[in-house]
């Protein structure tokens, strides 16, 4: 067995996919097996007990959308009972930023990878403020839920269609060339995203009232295009997964709770140690003390050759996360020592076009003593607070550790090489 060519197969899988936005569907119509009395969570496996509060809160609010419970109590009573199951999103083709959680009656984004022919899904982006994600679940997150649900989506799904799909990677590519890094910062990409949206929208909408009410919102929020982007850096890490004897990272999430990895040559085995609480900015009245430990799948896109490993095309980040601008740049670099090749279509202008790092080699990050970096929205600890800062945070080295070894007792020790 040839490690590094493994490798490369891995990287060159993940970078050749082509993921493209398709359409926007119910959930339990089209993520396998979905079903009813399921919600998808972020992050490796959990159960109730051990959920962080944003995550217990997002839970809650969840199953009152559902209208199979009425408020926090008759909510919290369902689930002792045994009548609520949990499962991750990774597990069902998905994800979702911070909580995660999606239930069988949410419309979700349909990604489709037209090099390999994956499926990936994810929820909706609800913008800032007090929203589910976050873990809060007061009415009026509940009535933006359904309005997303019921007049936000299936205008989304008719829009589209009518463009016949968006080339997601493309997209993501012209982002990084305007100032994004494709986790913390959406700006150009959600401007991209409505430029393309906006006519096709104006085109299905019923009346223009619905049409301003849905451009507005997408217009308003500079982070509408994060979850179709998660979705698509899904689509290209789970086309790396599955490589025997790559020890290339193809998953990296959180749930607030464990921080867990999945590596291509490992199947589908999870590797987790506690969450660390992320550096960065507090917002006013808010520090440390205050954080809940790391959260959300949206790590996704850094194990694709976003977010943190592309930090150098976006300087302005570090307004939101703390640093300087040549901050940015180096961390950048430094993803460089632990990675095993370069994206051929996202590329860095600050670096002379050099594509970001790709494909996180987890014999480097253990050799190196280099644990990736990601970079992070920061939730209060309790549910429906909502984001209290953003900042920086590495995954426990532990985690790399424990997948060598598993790796090493699964081939070096049958006489790989």
């Amino acid at each position: 067995m040839n490690i590094e060519e493994a490798n490369r197969t891995a990287v060159e899988r993940m970078t050749a996919a082509r993921p493209r936005l398709t359409g926007i569907a119910q959930a339990r119509e089209v993520i396998p097996g979905m079903r009813d009395g399921l919600l998808l969570h972020a992050g490796p496996p959990i159960e109730w007990a051990r959920m962080s509060g944003p995550l217990r809160g997002a839970v809650i609010g969840a199953l009152i959308f559902e209208g199979l419970a009425h408020d926090e109590a008759g909510a919290v009573a369902l689930v002792e009972r045994g009548e609520v199951a949990f499962e991750p999103c990774h597990h069902h083709g998905a994800v979702g930023p911070m909580a995660g959680v999606i239930s069988p009656s949410m419309k979700v984004y349909v990604v489709e990878d037209s090099t390999h022919g994956l499926r990936t899904f994810s929820n909706l982006n609800e913008g800032y403020g007090k929203v589910l994600r976050y873990g809060a679940f007061s009415d009026e997150v509940i009535a933006k839920l359904r309005w997303m649900n019921l007049t936000l989506a299936p205008i989304l799904a008719r829009a589209v269609d009518l463009l016949g799909g968006i080339d997601l990677r493309a997209l993501i590519a012209e982002a990084l060339h305007m100032g994004d890094e494709g986790h913390n910062r959406n700006k150009a990409g959600s401007l991209l995203f409505l430029k393309l949206l906006a006519p096709a929208i104006a085109g299905v909408a019923p009346h223009s009232k619905i049409q301003e009410e849905v451009l507005a919102f997408l217009g308003g929020n500079p982070l509408s295009v994060l979850n179709p982007v998660m979705a698509a850096c899904k689509a290209m890490a789970d086309a790396a997964h599955g490589v025997e004897g790559s020890t290339i990272v193809s998953a990296m999430a959180r749930n607030g709770t464990d921080f867990g990895i999945r590596v291509s040559g490992l199947g589908d085995r999870w590797f987790t140690a506690p969450a660390q609480v992320p550096d960065g900015l507090y917002f006013p009245g808010f520090s440390s003390a205050d954080a809940n430990p790391d959260i959300g799948d949206s790590t996704i896109t850094e194990t694709a050759g976003l977010g943190a490993f592309a930090m150098a095309a976006a300087p302005a980040i570090v307004t939101f996360i703390g640093g300087t601008p040549q901050d940015a740049v180096n961390a950048t670099l430094e993803m460089y020592e632990i990675t095993a090749g370069e994206h051929p279509q996202f590329t860095i202008p600050a670096l002379g076009f050099r594509g970001s790092p790709v494909g996180i080699d987890l014999r480097k990050v253990v050799e190196l003593g280099i644990t990736p970096r990601v970079n992070t929205g920061i939730a209060h600890r309790q549910a429906g607070v909502g984001q209290v800062g953003a900042g920086l945070v590495r995954p426990p080295m532990e985690i790399f550790e424990q997948a060598l070894v598993a790796y090493a007792e699964r081939y070096l020790d049958d006489g790989g090489g």
